[in-house]
């Protein structure tokens, strides 16, 4: 389990005051890493570096809700890696390898961040083993739509295409889908965690 110093525990503690010597700290602490990540996924260091500034902008904005020290990173990588996810979606980044090397970085990232927990009533393993069952217990049509969505990076309108309904239908699978795994995966994480899971 990864340790803080007491000094990380106090700038915690002005963060959520709004001191902004505290947000400086954690920025100049845990920019160039995100940074970094954002590159990784989307090649271009402009547009990387934006998402970089908002994921701290939302850090501040947002800073009240952050309990625990090692929540700031969680919260930065999240933001982070939602953000690069959008962006690669709209160039339509659909290519089987991309598509596969892109999910390989996003459970990657899952796990780096799940990590840094530490569970008492879960291994990682189980965790895995959890969401594979809670995703194949789904409605047949929520968990195709699900699929396609989640790890085939498809549109809505790709997915209404693909199975000849239309776009609100596809967005009420979607809607139950998540709903039930929330629901499910609530028991064991944070819902924050669990939408780094499932988003």
């Amino acid at each position: 389990m990864k340790l803080y110093s007491k000094e990380e525990l106090l700038q915690l503690n002005n963060l959520k005051k709004g001191n902004e010597r505290a947000f400086e700290y954690f920025f100049n602490k845990y920019y160039d890493a995100i940074l970094g990540f954002c590159i990784q996924f989307i090649y271009n260091k402009p547009e990387a570096r934006g998402i970089t500034q908002e994921a701290f902008l939302n850090l501040w904005t947002n800073r009240q809700q952050i309990e625990k020290i090692n929540g700031i990173e969680s919260f930065l990588y999240t933001y982070a890696k939602s953000k690069c996810l959008n962006a690669i979606r709209d160039k339509k980044v659909k290519e089987r390898y991309k598509s596969k090397t892109l999910n390989k970085k996003e459970r990657a990232l899952d796990y780096d961040i799940l990590k840094s927990m530490n569970f008492d009533s879960l291994t990682l393993t189980e965790l895995e083993e959890l969401i594979t069952k809670s995703i194949d217990d789904l409605p047949e049509k929520s968990k195709v739509v699900f699929y396609k969505k989640r790890y085939e990076n498809k549109k809505n309108k790709e997915i209404a295409q693909d199975l000849n309904v239309t776009v609100k239908t596809v967005e009420a699978h979607m809607t139950t889908a998540l709903k039930i795994l929330r629901l499910k995966l609530t028991e064991y994480l944070p819902l924050i965690f669990v939408s780094i899971l499932i988003a």
